[in-house]
């Protein structure tokens, strides 16, 4: 499938998403997003992939949504419902109900909506200087694409009040060290290759075993009573994991 918006490639087990963007900082459109939304769908459906990166070309990550829409957005009471609808919770729900792991390799900014989707994806790889923020509160926005969720089970509930009362930016050294982000590296190249290193080493495991994985992750997700949740992890049944036989091959030998 070809794209405007966004570059798709696959190798090694793993799909590469990039915003493809750049002179815009990536900044998000609803065409970009319905674009991002079947990469997704297309490298989930993959059954040779099993592991997804997302990341922006040139500058950033994504600077959010381009404001350029909102000058002839229609708001009500600080909710923007005329330009990009539900695509932006769709992308959300295409990046956190994939059944394979994402991570959003973050680098330069990665501001407001933008976080929010880097919220959706299993985990954060960034760098050290790049430049974080939840500005809904500086232009009179309110969060509608899980923002007030996500951030508080990244961060804490108090810090994230902080972060987001004051539209405060905030470094990958600070997201690493508040939990936000998994680990944040010296540069660019170096982001790449831990990056790289870490899919590959997600796709070198039982795709099967992966997908469950994150299917019991949203489980623990739904704050359920630990012992309703222990039942529930025995209960669930993944036939789609087939290969444990060949992966026990010669172990112990």
């Amino acid at each position: 499938m070809s794209y405007q918006f966004i570059k798709a490639a696959s190798a090694n087990g793993v799909a590469t998403i990039t915003l493809d963007r750049p002179d815009a900082l990536n900044a998000f459109t609803p065409a970009l997003l319905k674009e991002l939304i079947a990469a997704v769908d297309a490298a989930s459906e993959d059954k040779t992939c099993n592991c997804i990166v997302l990341e922006g070309a040139g500058r950033a990550f994504s600077a959010g949504v381009d404001l350029k829409l909102l000058q002839s957005a229609t708001f009500e009471a600080g909710k923007v419902d005329n330009i990009f609808g539900d695509t932006a919770f769709a992308a959300a729900d295409a990046l956190r109900l994939s059944p394979l792991p994402v991570i959003a390799k973050v680098h330069g900014f990665c501001f407001t909506g933008a976080l929010e989707l880097a919220l959706h994806c299993d985990f954060i790889l960034t760098t050290a200087d790049t430049k974080f923020g939840d500005t809904h509160a500086e232009w009179g926005l309110r969060p509608s694409w899980g923002m007030s969720q996500n951030l508080a089970r990244a961060v804490g509930v108090r810090r994230a009040r902080e972060l987001s009362f004051t539209a405060a930016t905030f470094t990958g050294e600070d997201a690493s060290r508040w939990g936000l982000a998994n680990a944040a590296f010296a540069d660019k190249e170096t982001l790449d290759r831990e990056t790289q290193a870490r899919a590959e080493a997600i796709a070198s495991k039982s795709r099967g075993a992966v997908c469950a994985y994150k299917d019991l992750y949203r489980l623990h997700e739904e704050n359920r009573p630990l012992e309703d949740a222990l039942d529930e992890e025995v209960a669930r049944e993944y036939p789609e994991i087939t290969d444990t036989h060949d992966r026990l091959k010669g172990f112990g030998r």
